[in-house]
C-alpha cells in the first residue's frame, strides 16, 4: 500500500465518503457527529479523523486554505478511494439577505482560483453533483434554518486592494457568497470522475469588514457554529442517503 505524502495515508484508512473543510479544528467538531470517531492522521494543515454515520464509514479531512492545499488533499484523498468528497467551508456573502450562520449550497462556481486554472481553462464549468445537490437540497428544506442555492465565486485572495469593487460587481451578476476552495473541487474532481459538492456557512455579511467577521467565527459565534453544524448534518445525510 502506497503512503500518500501530504495527507499521510494509505487506501486502507480513507473511505469513499469524505467530508473536507478547510479548518483543522473543524475536523474534530465534524467527527464528533460520528459513530467511533478516530484519529487517522495529521500532518502540515492535513488532519484526518475516520468513523461512521448511519454504519456507513465516513472520512473527515481539513485541506488547508485555499486551491493548491485543497487539490493536494482532493488528488491524495481520490488515490485512496474517495468516491464523493462534499466541502464542509465557509464563506462570505454577496448577497445581502443572506445572514450570519445561513448555508449557501453550491450549484456551482466562478473560477477565479488559480488551481483549477491549471488543469483546465477558464470555460470549462465548476458544477456540482446533481444526486449530492438533490439530497443536500431536500435534508435542509426539512429544516427550519434558511439556506440558499446557486452560483458562488472561489478566489485566491480576500485582501486586495479592489476587494470591494469585486464584491460588488459580484453582486450585481447575482452570485451568492465567495470562499476560496469550492470551484477548485468542483472542477478537479469532475475531472477524476469524484462526485463532488460543497455547503458554504455564511461567516461575513455582505460589505461587512472581513476580519471582524472571520474574528467573529473564531470567537465560536453561537450561531455560526449552529450553521457550521448544520452544514456538517447536511453533507453526512447527503453522503449516507441510499
Amino acid at each position: 500500500m502506497s503512503i500518500q505524502p501530504h495527507l499521510t495515508v494509505d487506501e486502507s484508512q480513507v473511505s469513499d465518503k469524505v467530508i473536507v473543510c478547510g479548518e483543522p479544528d473543524r475536523v474534530n467538531r465534524i467527527a464528533s457527529l460520528l459513530q467511533n470517531p478516530i484519529p487517522v492522521a495529521e500532518n502540515r494543515e492535513f488532519r484526518l479523523f475516520n468513523g461512521e454515520y448511519r454504519g456507513q464509514p465516513i472520512t473527515v479531512c481539513s485541506t488547508g486554505i485555499g486551491a493548491p492545499s485543497m487539490l493536494i488533499a482532493l488528488e491524495e484523498l481520490i488515490e485512496c478511494g474517495a468516491k464523493s468528497v462534499v466541502r464542509v467551508g465557509s464563506a462570505g456573502a454577496l448577497q445581502t439577505h443572506i445572514a450570519l450562520g445561513e448555508l449557501i449550497v453550491a450549484e456551482g462556481a466562478v473560477r477565479d482560483d488559480g488551481g483549477s486554472l491549471s488543469y483546465v481553462p477558464a470555460n470549462y464549468p465548476a458544477t456540482a453533483d446533481f444526486q449530492l445537490l438533490s439530497k443536500i437540497d431536500h435534508f435542509l428544506s426539512q429544516q427550519p434554518r434558511p439556506y440558499h442555492i446557486g452560483i458562488v465565486r472561489s478566489h485566491d485572495s480576500f485582501y486586495r486592494d479592489d476587494e470591494l469593487e469585486i464584491c460588488r460587481k459580484w453582486n450585481k451578476k447575482g452570485i451568492l457568497g465567495a470562499d476560496m476552495e469550492t470551484s477548485s473541487l468542483l472542477t478537479v474532481g469532475r475531472l477524476r470522475g469524484v462526485k463532488t459538492a460543497s455547503i458554504l456557512n455564511n461567516v461575513v455579511l455582505f460589505q461587512a469588514d472581513v476580519k471582524e467577521g472571520i474574528n467573529q467565527y473564531v470567537d465560536a459565534d453561537t450561531v455560526m457554529m449552529d450553521g457550521e453544524r448544520m452544514a456538517a448534518k447536511a453533507a453526512l445525510e447527503a453522503l449516507t442517503t441510499v
